[in-house]
């Protein structure tokens, strides 16, 4: 079965009207005023077909963040990023267009939360285009996560993303299309440079345009919190929340945002390969607990919003049982081969990982400097040693190494002994000086033994 999805960029038709002037459009906004619907379009519009210059863009952008942007023209700008390239439409597949569902990360430190929830949703029958991206920084993204196994192509066409998600396989983890929302990649290079990638507003329009842009019938946010998070203070993560799903909804989009804990690293690897193995075995129903419940938690969401599931409980139960009966596991091996992997080693990813996935030459251990019970394992700490034996990148043209990282032995509230193994380094060169005791500052230590709760700490846009 193929669906041709309806790719037509509404906003290069649109001529920039005689009405428009852009020095005057930029006053308004650097004198705090609201710009209109259409005043935010014919912006968009100008920087596409270039005839807004550079410089002018820069000056709005610094006008929008000087002055803030409100409710109404945050979700107008959203909705023009999101017109200005391709646009999935999925009304050729009929009710099936009820039960597409994607998620978003704010991003985090051993956040591989994706890589089985894309597989536990397609296996409990929702549709996911899920379209990710790379990391820049300490550690890979999805993409980076994905590719550290051989064959697998995340560079997939738009008419190829639509086959397989309207296809019984039901999804597919892809790369951007360079036609999807090419809009927010010039105000993004824009924002780079003018110093103006922290406003809230414009850190909204870009995440929702690139989600909208895929039209979802429902979209799930993880927005995360804490000292690994781009986000560190519950505050500003409460409001980034409550400003993504107010566009979401505004866009008629069933959204919902979990505000979830980002202290210490999601599971026990941080490093491509090593989040990939681990993502596997909460395929096979034996992943960490905290990873399970955020898959569990932002699945079960998506289930109950399409319908599939009754209650927000029993979404969470099916996504669970899709992790332990192995049908989870078995859409990841399709979706696999569906994208380049041969069979035979999308088998043995699935059955014995460790005989595919790639392995750093060395391991160095880690021992803990004193006795008591693990409070933390300080997110970023971890992160800086994991870009530091190259599992990130520092520049867009930079190279990861998929094997290497850190794994973390203990969890939280476990007790721990001065010289016991608390984690491991994995590496192909030789570590840096100092590297060892900057992994060793991440462990700390309570006399006072520990209970930790779920790392869901807020649900925004309830239904």
């Amino acid at each position: 079965f193929f669906c041709l999805p309806n790719f037509v960029s509404l906003l290069p038709f649109l001529t920039m009207s005689k009405h428009f002037h852009m020095p005057r459009v930029l006053a308004k906004k650097r004198d705090g005023n609201s710009l209109s619907s259409d005043e935010i379009f014919q912006f968009v519009n100008g920087c596409i077909d270039e005839s807004i210059g550079r410089d002018q863009i820069g000056a709005m952008l610094m006008a929008m963040y000087l002055n803030g942007m409100s409710d109404d023209e945050t979700v107008a700008l959203t909705d023009a990023l999101k017109l200005s390239g391709d646009v999935l439409n999925w009304d050729c597949m009929g009710n099936d267009k009820n039960v597409v569902v994607d998620k978003h990360s704010t991003g985090g430190v051993g956040d591989k939360v994706s890589i089985p929830l894309a597989p536990a949703l397609m296996a409990c029958g929702c549709k996911v285009p899920m379209i990710s991206g790379r990391g820049l920084g300490h550690t890979g993204g999805t993409l980076d996560k994905l590719e550290s196994i051989p064959g697998f192509d995340v560079k997939i066409v738009p008419s190829k993303i639509t086959e397989l998600v309207a296809s019984e396989l039901n999804g597919c983890m892809v790369g951007q299309s360079s036609t999807l929302v090419p809009g927010d990649r010039i105000l993004y290079a824009t924002r780079d440079v003018t110093s103006t990638v922290t406003s809230q507003p414009l850190i909204v329009a870009s995440i929702m345009s690139k989600k909208i842009a895929e039209s979802p019938a429902a979209l799930v946010l993880d927005v995360k919190t804490g000292e690994g998070a781009f986000m560190d203070t519950f505050e500003k993560s409460e409001s980034l929340a409550n400003a993504l799903v107010h566009v979401g909804q505004a866009l008629g989009i069933k959204t919902t945002a979990f505000i979830t804990e980002m202290d210490c690293p999601i599971g026990h690897m941080t490093g491509n390969a090593l989040e990939v193995a681990e993502s596997i075995d909460c395929m096979c129903g034996k992943g960490p607990k905290d990873l399970e419940e955020l898959v569990c938690f932002q699945g079960g969401q998506l289930l109950f919003l399409t319908g599939i599931a009754a209650t927000k409980e029993d979404g969470y139960q099916k996504i669970r049982s899709s992790l332990h009966d192995g049908s989870a596991l078995e859409s990841f091996r399709k979706m696999m081969i569906s994208q380049g992997v041969t069979e035979k080693d999308a088998g043995l990813v699935c059955s014995d990982y460790w005989q595919v996935l790639p392995r750093a030459s060395q391991v160095t251990e880690v021992k803990s400097n004193g006795s008591g019970f693990v409070k933390n394992v300080k997110a970023m700490s971890v992160a800086i040693v994991a870009g530091d034996v190259g599992a990130g990148r520092k520049t867009q043209d930079d190279e990861i190494d998929p094997a290497v990282g850190v794994e973390i032995v203990l969890e939280r509230g476990d007790k721990v002994e001065e010289g016991q193994v608390w984690a491991r380094i994995h590496h192909n060169k030789p570590l840096i000086d100092g590297l060892v005791d900057q992994l060793n500052s991440a462990l700390v230590i309570s006399d006072e033994s520990c209970e930790f709760p779920s790392r869901l700490l807020k649900t925004i846009g309830e239904y």
